[in-house]
């Protein structure tokens, strides 16, 4: 299993590892910075520096494979024993954190309206938001959680993640936001809580404050049946 150091500081930039296996140009580490893509957030990009003699390997993707983090590198030359130095591209990193603690702002705002989310895709300048709404493309009613969401995002409160047990975490209200989904069935859930108003189970990457995040802005509004309607969004800066 691959040591996730992300899940506790989603800060850190880069991090020393040593290569387990290689497979082709997929490289195994026993620890990571790299977030592996899953849950609608991407995978981080960055590169590993192998110690011996500074040469570089760039990383184009990371996927979690049998509870290991394949590392999906652009060429081969690493081996197992390989020394490393992992680093991640903390420029996309840092708005992907941005866009996903946004994205959590905005479903608690539609799920305290009784939409739910079905289906998400985070991206570093775009995000995209499927909700349950009925037929009609109601943009005003997601103008308005738009504008509240902006309201909560401008409190700047605290985020922050810890652990407890599944038993306990699902007794939360709205622990689980995503339409038809459930957390993985593991002992300890990941939660991470905005301020004092939401609490959600979640294995992804985020910011540390809401001031950090900037603002939510409609870019594009689609139906995409009789109720599901998809929204895409960006973010300005922080003040």
């Amino acid at each position: 299993m691959t040591d996730c150091l992300y899940l506790n500081d989603s800060y850190l930039r880069e991090c020393q590892a040593r290569v387990e296996r290689v497979d082709g140009k997929r490289v195994f580490v026993d620890k990571t910075v790299f977030y592996p893509q899953g849950g609608g957030q991407p995978s981080d990009t960055g590169k590993i520096v192998r110690a011996s003699d500074a040469v570089e390997f760039k990383v184009e993707k990371v996927l979690k494979e049998s509870g290991e983090a394949a590392h999906y590198v652009d060429r081969e030359g690493l081996a197992a024993g390989d020394s490393v130095r992992l680093e991640i591209d903390w420029a996309r990193r840092h708005k992907i954190m941005r866009m996903h603690t946004a994205a959590h702002v905005l479903g608690f705002v539609m799920f305290s309206r009784g939409v739910l989310v079905t289906g998400n895709q985070l991206g570093d300048a775009l995000t995209r938001f499927d909700f349950n709404l009925e037929a009609g493309l109601h943009r005003e009613a997601l103008e308005e959680g738009v504008a509240a969401a902006n309201e909560l995002l401008r409190s700047g409160a605290e985020v922050k993640a810890f652990e407890l047990p599944r038993e306990e975490a699902l007794k939360i209200p709205g622990v689980v936001k995503l339409a038809d989904k459930l957390p993985p069935a593991i002992e300890r859930l990941r939660i991470v809580q905005i301020g004092d108003f939401d609490a959600q189970a979640d294995g992804g990457t985020h910011v540390r404050s809401l001031s950090e995040v900037g603002q939510l802005r409609i870019e594009k509004i689609e139906n995409k049946g009789a109720a599901n309607k998809r929204v895409y969004f960006s973010l300005s800066n922080p003040v």
